[in-house]
This record gives structure tokens, C-alpha cells and sequence, in this order.
């Protein structure tokens, strides 16, 4: 049998945070071995703990879930880290994915998004939510015209 996927949560609020908990620990194939509030607990406990993912929330008091995932990637580049937000822009996508993080999913996805995010990154792959994906070909061929019309 495959060793669980060990997961780590980091959002600033509680009740998201215990949700992930009930909903990762309720499937078969994942064990939570820490949570953080804010960005500035992060590393500390990544390092103890060295998860396989850390599911990292964008906007946090203390240290924001970017510079939080540069950090954790130049220490234990092993450690994967998806981004768990509700910001859908550009801006931050590529942001997210320059400071090291291997997905980005929105807050909105379904459960079962989540967890196949989850089990692509772990498996090494990179992960983007459908819908962020779809902004992101929207953006670049409406900034990108004569692509767009094949000039």
C-alpha cells in the first residue's frame, strides 16, 4: 500500500482550515501533519514536519502565501506547495508559480478538484484550476491580439 500523501494547511482562517482537515482526512490516502494561521509560521513548521504538500492560502496577516512558498522552496525544494486561494488574476498566478509553487487552485473548486490537484502535484506534475486556466488564455489572447487573429 502507497504511504499517505502528508499534507500541511495554511490559511488565516480557522474554520476554512478545519474544514480542509474533515475533508482531506475523510478520504483514504492523506494524513494532515500540521496547520499554520499566517505566513510567518510556516517554515518553521514545514521544516519539522517536511510535508510531501502544503496547501497555501494567498493573502495572510504577517507574511503573504508567496513569499511564504519562495521561502519553504529554497529550504526544502521537495516540498510542493498549491496555492488554495480565491484570487483569480494573472498577476498572482504567475507570481505564485516564479516564487516555486507547482498549482493554483481557487477557493471555489469542487472537493474532487482539490483533491486531484492534490494527488497531480504530489505526483509531480503542475496543476491549474479550469478556471484560472481559462483567465489565463482569455488574458494573454485579448493582450495579444495579432496572435489572436493569426497575423
Amino acid at each position: 500500500m502507497n504511504e499517505p500523501i502528508q499534507v500541511m494547511i495554511v490559511d488565516d482562517h480557522p474554520m476554512f482550515r478545519k474544514g480542509l482537515v474533515m475533508l482531506l482526512t475523510s478520504l483514504p490516502g492523506f494524513v494532515i501533519v500540521a496547520e499554520a494561521e499566517d505566513g510567518l509560521q510556516v517554515l518553521p513548521l514545514a521544516l519539522e514536519h517536511q510535508p510531501d504538500i502544503i496547501l497555501m492560502d494567498i493573502q495572510m496577516p504577517e507574511l503573504d502565501g508567496i513569499e511564504a512558498t519562495r521561502q519553504i522552496v529554497n529550504r526544502s525544494p521537495h516540498i510542493r506547495v498549491l496555492i488554495l486561494t480565491m484570487f483569480n488574476n494573472d498577476e498572482f498566478v504567475f507570481a505564485a508559480m516564479k516564487a516555486g509553487a507547482r498549482g493554483y487552485v481557487l477557493k471555489e473548486a469542487a472537493a474532487d478538484e482539490l483533491v486531484n490537484a492534490v494527488h497531480t502535484v504530489h505526483a509531480g506534475h503542475r496543476f491549474l484550476n479550469q478556471k484560472v486556466s481559462d483567465e489565463l488564455i482569455s488574458d494573454y489572447l485579448s493582450n495579444h491580439t495579432n496572435l489572436a487573429q493569426g497575423s
